[in-house]
């Protein structure tokens, strides 16, 4: 069992910016990738990147590319999201989740562990 915490959502001003963390306890977290995802009212969980096992190979969502980046420590058992230049649309639930194997996918149905996820607000 793999358990996720994130931390560090907030409300923020469009054009600001903000850094997600997702401690993990539990098995080797090097096991695992992760992928980040959000969820906003009314709309469907959507993927919005994710991170090799190694750290070596990140993948995004067309939407966040060049605001968004991922990157993880094994050292710490934490995985980061960093987001730039925010914009309103970017307002929703973000959580982390992991999975075994080697690819980043973008289903969520593929992610075996999720954490609670925090709330990103941003303004216009």
């Amino acid at each position: 069992q793999v358990h996720l915490v994130e931390s560090g959502g907030g409300l923020v001003q469009a054009g600001g910016s903000l850094r997600l963390s997702c401690a993990a306890s539990g098995r080797t977290f090097s096991n695992y990738v992760m992928g980040w995802f959000r969820q906003a009212p009314g709309k469907e969980r959507e993927f919005v990147g994710g991170i090799s096992r190694s750290g070596l190979v990140t993948r995004y969502v067309d939407s966040v590319k060049d605001r968004f980046t991922i990157t993880r420590d094994n050292a710490k058992n934490t995985v980061y999201l960093q987001m730039n230049s925010l914009k309103p649309e970017d307002t929703a639930v973000y959580y982390c989740a992991g999975r075994s194997g080697e690819i980043v996918t973008i289903i969520p149905a593929e992610y075996d562990y999720w954490g609670q996820g925090t709330q990103v607000t941003v303004s216009s």
